[in-house]
């Protein structure tokens, strides 16, 4: 077995800080988990990017799952992964967080942004991001109004 690489033990110790983890092992263990559960939501050029972006080692997580072909809301997506890992949602929800604030802190943010466009609503603030968007509905000229 080899030695993790130095990127890939900043981004756990990065996950155990943000998660309160005691260990880094338990930081890998939520770190493989929410990644590979990643992996199932994005495509295309994103999910390509951020592999490229992330160490090998947590590239690989991100790239076991096949994407999924269908986009889960963000709730969705910690409910699932609470229901497969067999854990409270709340503790799964902290997981999920703890994993992709981490992750959102070493993407360049023009990824991020593509990231976050690509999902449904909800997952910014699952990276830790304020979720401005505005449901289905387009802003139009007679909806703003405009200070003369």
């Amino acid at each position: 077995m080899h030695a993790p690489s130095d990127a890939y033990t900043n981004l756990l110790e990065q996950i155990r800080y943000q998660g309160a983890y005691a260990t880094l092992e338990q930081a890998e263990r939520v770190a493989v988990t929410v990644l590979a559960a990643l992996g199932e939501q994005l495509t295309g050029a994103e999910r390509a990017e951020v592999g490229r972006q992330l160490p090998t080692e947590a590239a690989r997580c991100l790239a076991q799952a096949a994407p999924s072909g269908t986009s889960v809301t963000a709730h969705a997506f910690v409910k699932n992964l609470a229901a497969s890992t067999d854990a409270p949602y709340a503790t799964t929800r902290w997981d999920v967080g703890s994993v992709l604030v981490s992750l959102a802190r070493t993407l360049p943010p023009q990824l991020l942004d593509r990231i976050l466009a690509q999902l449904p609503a909800g997952y910014a603030l699952l990276f830790g991001k304020a979720d401005l968007t505005v449901n289905s509905r387009h802003l139009h000229a007679a909806d703003v109004a405009v200070a003369a």
